[in-house]
């Protein structure tokens, strides 16, 4: 009788043990079925008013973004650093944003459009990685720097003024680069 229950306190363990596994492992298989999903199926960037190039299909990067774009960081019409980006322009793209991404690059980030400058909030529910969340109104200067955001955390983290844009890079990001409240971007 004691073997039997032995046995069953080890396959019990074992479940337990392999549920654990799967439940940490599930972001990191839903991210590589992700990537691994052919580029042609991403939907084509549309072009803005003030774009005069038209639409081009992304281009998919290893540096954990399909590149749709590109921002430029400014202080006082100088450029500090350029970024390819992915942009989220309709409901669904911004409310997945960075969402299951083991990885980000330092060269990379993603564009939040909104239609028009409202207070903005965002979260890092379901985040694997550390952002700065870049808040930029819109005459595209930087009104606020949320650093550093925590993975995983449901706690707001407000725009602190009106916001059109929303940059989100790596976390750190703002302080390597000397990125700062004030300063402008451009895309």
């Amino acid at each position: 009788m004691q073997k039997r229950s032995a046995y069953f306190s080890y396959i019990l363990l074992a479940i337990f043990v392999l549920a654990g596994v799967l439940y940490i492992a599930r972001p990191l298989l839903v991210a590589d079925r992700e990537e691994a999903a052919p580029v042609a199926e991403a939907p084509a960037p549309s072009a803005t008013p003030e774009s005069s190039t038209p639409a081009t299909a992304p281009a998919a990067t290893s540096s954990g973004i399909t590149k749709e774009g590109e921002v430029a960081f400014l202080r006082g019409g100088q450029q500090l650093r350029k970024i390819d980006v992915e942009i989220a322009e309709n409901d669904a793209e911004r409310a997945k944003g960075l969402m299951f991404r083991p990885y980000l690059s330092d060269s990379v980030g993603m564009l939040f459009v909104f239609e028009q400058a409202t207070p903005q909030s965002f979260w890092m529910k379901n985040t694997m990685i550390s952002l700065d969340i870049i808040y930029v109104d819109s005459a595209k200067k930087i009104v606020s720097i949320q650093k550093n955001a925590k993975p995983y955390s449901e706690e707001s983290l407000p725009s602190y003024g009106e916001a059109q844009y929303v940059v989100e890079v790596n976390g750190g990001y703002c302080d390597k680069y000397g990125i700062k409240v004030g300063d402008a971007v451009a895309f």
